[in-house]
């Protein structure tokens, strides 16, 4: 196959760092960006085409009252037109565009993928408001920008499954965006950027949420992007996990693996802290 129309353009990269970088830097409650009509579509196309569906790979399957979704790291599970295009996000092209317009400096490319790749969302699926795993422990560097490309054509407002951004307290959506196709999002992720999916799918059975996700990181971190309360006392590591935390008046439904009764649990004041410990996931 010839990807030679398809490069990432410098020229092209640099426009969309000079026309954004200053609403990144001022948006709330984070920095980020929105970008519409990101990549050729043509070539998106080709990625959405050769998307796997639920069945047809090795997905890893998170089921639990946190999160209930499909993700894959495999790049041998990927089609060519995807590698291709993740491989060019993990160039020094698109690096120079995300120190451009970010500011960060340093940024520092995954190329395992490590909780990004493809992820999928069936009907009734979610991802409850987290802040992100903050360091890389194989790479040792601190996880500074999450880029999320959508995949989803003729997505409804009644189908649901708007990424949303938080404030810092979890009070109140500040952001709500539909996931439409070749729509782009790009935001800090800090220890104080909650952000997900929290409500269930509206989605037509045949239907899936899909979206590439890409994770970028650094060597050390801004001491206000840090909070000390999410490492434990015990460890000199800042390294954690994901955490969880729901929204105001938020009911949880638990479903456990070894019963498939359901268990209500009720918001307490002040928010609970849920760490992704408790979540169940197993290989189909």
């Amino acid at each position: 196959m010839d990807f030679t129309n398809y490069w990432l353009e410098p020229e092209y990269l640099e426009r969309l760092a000079d026309e954004y970088s200053q609403t990144y830097d001022q948006a709330t409650p984070v920095p980020h960006v929105i970008i519409d009509n990101f990549l050729p579509e043509p070539f998106l196309d080709k990625v959405l085409e050769e998307f796997p569906n639920s069945k047809s790979i090795d997905w890893k399957v998170f089921d639990a009252a946190n999160e209930k979704k499909l993700g894959s790291t495999s790049e041998l599970q990927m089609g060519e037109f995807t590698r291709f295009l993740l491989y060019q996000f993990n160039s020094s092209v698109f690096i120079d565009f995300l120190e451009k317009l970010t500011r960060i400096e340093g940024i520092i490319p995954d190329p395992h993928f490590k909780g990004g790749g493809l992820h999928q969302i069936e009907k009734g699926g979610y991802l409850k408001l987290h802040v992100d795993f903050n360091g890389h422990k194989k790479l040792k560097v601190d996880r500074r920008l999450n880029v999320l490309i959508y995949l989803n054509k003729e997505w409804k407002e009644e189908y649901g499954g708007h990424f949303e951004l938080w404030n810092r307290d979890v009070t109140q959506c500040e952001q709500k965006i539909l996931p439409i196709f070749n729509r782009c999002v790009i935001f800090n992720t800090t220890d104080f950027s909650y952000h997900g999916h929290p409500e269930p799918l509206t989605c037509p059975d045949n239907m899936t949420r899909k979206s590439l996700a890409l994770y970028y990181y650094s060597n050390g971190r801004p001491e206000e992007e840090i909070d000390q309360g999410l490492t434990p006392s015990s460890t000199s590591s800042r390294l954690h996990t994901t955490v969880f935390r729901r929204k105001p008046e938020e009911v949880v439904t638990t479903t456990s693996q070894k019963s498939t009764g359901k268990t209500i649990i009720k918001k307490l004041v002040p928010p609970i802290f849920l760490d992704i410990s408790q979540s169940l996931f197993k290989k189909k």
